[in-house]
C-alpha cells in the first residue's frame, strides 16, 4: 500500500478527489449563505456559481457574500470572477 500511496498516479488521483470534495464544501456554504441572506433570490444564482470549477474563485464569491448588500452587488462579483 505504502508503494501505491507514492505513485504519481495514485497522487494525481487523490488530489483530484480532496479538490472536488472542497468544491463541493464550497458549493453547499455559498447555497446556504445565499439562502440564508437572500432567501430565494440568492438561491437563483446558483446554477451561475456552480459553473465555476475554480477553487479560489469560489472563496472568493464566499468571501464576497458576507460583504455585499445586494444580489445586484454579488451578481457584479460573479461577473467578474466568471471571465
Amino acid at each position: 500500500m505504502a508503494l501505491l500511496e507514492q505513485s504519481p498516479w495514485y497522487q494525481e488521483i487523490f488530489s483530484k478527489g480532496e479538490e472536488r470534495g472542497r468544491k463541493e464544501e464550497l458549493y453547499s456554504g455559498i447555497e446556504l449563505a445565499l439562502e440564508i441572506k437572500f432567501g430565494n433570490q440568492g438561491s437563483e444564482l446558483m446554477p451561475i456559481i456552480s459553473q465555476i470549477t475554480d477553487l479560489q474563485k469560489l472563496k472568493t464569491i464566499q468571501q464576497a457574500i458576507k460583504t455585499v448588500n445586494t444580489v445586484n452587488e454579488l451578481q457584479q462579483v460573479l461577473s467578474t470572477n466568471l471571465t
